[in-house]
């Protein structure tokens, strides 16, 4: 696996990706994590179509998180998956 970028290498990736500057981006993704955790903490899950999905399993012992990956991201890594479009 290639080693994993960093917070300002996303930011400003994610900055030229929306055509605005990386303290923008920062706030953006600021954002998008504070309503993660609010759904984490209020015992939502987040799907995000096209993505995949995160929850909380909730077990005796405590909980696990998880990560389910959408169709494009399965197809992306070659797992079994109904999605034909470009990758």
């Amino acid at each position: 696996m290639a080693d994993p970028i960093s917070k300002t290498e996303f930011l400003r990736r994610l900055a030229v990706r929306m055509n605005t500057d990386e303290k923008i981006a920062g706030q953006w993704l600021d954002g998008v994590t504070e309503t993660f955790y609010e759904a984490f903490k209020e015992g939502h899950g987040v799907t995000l179509q096209g993505f995949g999905g995160f929850y909380l399993d909730r077990r005796r012992n405590g909980c696990a998180f998880k990560f389910n990956p959408g169709q494009k991201l399965k197809a992306l890594f070659g797992w079994s998956s109904t999605y034909r479009g470009p990758l």
